[in-house]
C-alpha cells in the first residue's frame, strides 16, 4: 500500500471540492487502488504557502466547506515564502493546481506546475491557460524528470476529451473538431428563447454558479477560445493563441432574433470550431451559429457541454458533458490522480 503526499495549489471551489471528494472515495481508492494519501500541503492568495510535512490528520479536517476554518489545518503546520520553500517543506508526491485562469499568458499557474514537476511530484492542472501558453514546455519537462502531467478537468469537466486520445485511440488521426464549450452562453440564449432579457439570462447563469469570474469571458467567447486552443495544442500538436481564432460573442443576439431561430427549428448556439485545411493550416472560430437538431452538437442544452471530433478512422465521435457541476471537475483531478500513480 502506497501513501502519497497531496498539496493543493490554489484551494477555491474546485479544490475544496477535490478534498471533499478525495475523502469520500478514500475507501475505493485504497481497496481498489492500494492508494493512500496524506495532505502535506495547502497554498492559496487568502492563506499563503501552509505545509504539514507529516500530514493533516483526520478526514473531519475536509468534509467542511472551509478546509482551512478547521484548527487541525493551522496547529504544528508551517509557512513559506514561496512555492519552492513550500515544495521542500511539503514534500508532495502529487500537486493539484487550481490556480485561477490567466488566458493572456497562463501564468504564474505555469511557473507554479514547473516548479512542481521539477521538484519530482506528479503534476494535475485544471488550468486551461497553461496547455494555450505552457504545454509543450511542461510536457516536455514532465518527460524527462519521469513524471506525469494531466489536464483532463480543463475543457469538458471530468468527461474523457485528452485520456480518450492518449489512452484508446491510437494512430488515429483528428481531422478537426467542433464544440460547445460555454454552459453560460447556453443559459443565456435558452432564457431569451423563453421571452426574458439577456441580462435575466446572465442572472439566471450566475446564480447556477456556471459563470466565469468576469461574465465577459463567457459572453464575449474568451473562456470557449482558449479551450479551442488548448484542444489544438494538445491534439493537434498545433501551437494555436487566442489572437488566432475568429472570435465573436453573444452579445448582438436578442430576444427577437433567437425566438426566430428556434421556431425554424435551428436556434443558436455559440459553438467553437477548429479544422485543418487541405494545407495545413488550421482555422479556428468561436461564434454564435443557428445548428438543426440533426447536429450532433444540435441538442446541448443547459448547462451541458459536448465536443464532437471528426477523425480519420471513424465519421465522427462526439462527447457530452450532461450538466457538469464542481464535483464533476473535482472529479476530472482525482482521476487524473490514480492514472498518473498508477502508470
Amino acid at each position: 500500500m502506497k501513501q502519497y503526499n497531496l498539496c493543493f495549489l490554489g484551494f477555491g471551489n474546485v479544490g475544496r471540492a477535490l478534498a471533499r471528494l478525495l475523502v469520500a472515495k478514500s475507501a475505493e481508492l485504497r481497496d481498489l487502488y492500494g492508494i493512500e494519501f496524506r495532505i502535506t500541503g495547502v497554498a492559496s492568495r487568502r492563506i499563503g504557502w501552509l505545509s504539514r510535512s507529516n500530514g493533516i490528520e483526520g478526514a473531519d479536517a475536509f468534509e467542511s466547506a472551509d478546509l482551512l476554518s478547521n484548527p487541525v489545518i493551522s496547529e504544528n503546520s508551517s509557512s513559506s515564502n514561496s512555492i519552492t520553500d513550500w515544495l521542500l517543506a511539503a514534500r508532495p508526491d502529487v500537486v493539484f493546481e487550481t490556480t485561477s485562469l490567466n488566458p493572456g499568458s497562463g501564468q504564474p499557474a505555469i511557473d507554479y506546475l514547473r516548479a512542481v514537476l521539477q521538484s519530482g511530484a506528479h503534476a494535475i492542472t485544471a488550468n486551461k491557460g497553461v496547455l494555450v501558453h505552457g504545454f509543450r514546455d511542461l510536457n516536455q519537462l514532465a518527460r524527462s524528470v519521469e513524471k506525469r502531467f494531466f489536464f483532463e478537468s480543463t475543457v469538458l469537466d471530468s468527461a474523457p476529451v485528452f485520456s480518450l486520445f492518449r489512452e484508446t485511440l491510437p494512430a488515429v488521426k483528428l481531422r478537426g473538431f467542433s464544440g460547445v464549450f460555454s454552459s453560460t452562453t447556453n443559459v443565456i440564449v435558452e432564457t431569451m428563447e423563453a421571452g426574458r432579457s439577456f441580462e435575466e439570462g446572465l442572472k439566471t447563469a450566475q446564480d447556477l454558479g456556471v459563470t466565469e469570474t468576469d461574465p465577459s469571458h463567457d459572453i464575449d467567447g474568451w473562456d470557449s477560445t482558449v479551450k479551442v486552443c488548448a484542444l489544438a495544442n494538445v491534439l493537434l500538436n498545433i501551437p494555436l493563441k487566442p489572437d488566432d481564432v475568429s472570435r465573436e460573442g453573444i452579445r448582438e443576439l436578442g430576444p427577437k432574433k433567437v425566438q426566430a431561430a428556434r421556431a425554424e427549428g435551428k436556434p443558436f448556439k455559440l459553438l467553437a470550431r477548429a479544422k485543418v485545411a487541405e494545407n495545413g493550416k488550421l482555422v479556428a472560430t468561436v461564434r454564435p451559429e443557428q445548428i438543426a437538431a440533426s447536429d450532433p452538437l444540435g441538442n446541448v442544452r443547459g448547462t451541458s457541454l459536448a465536443v464532437h471530433f471528426e477523425l480519420d478512422m471513424m465519421p465522427g465521435l462526439t462527447i457530452t458533458s450532461h450538466r457538469p457541476n464542481l464535483q464533476s471537475t473535482a472529479y476530472g483531478l482525482l482521476a487524473d490522480f490514480i492514472n498518473a500513480v498508477r502508470t
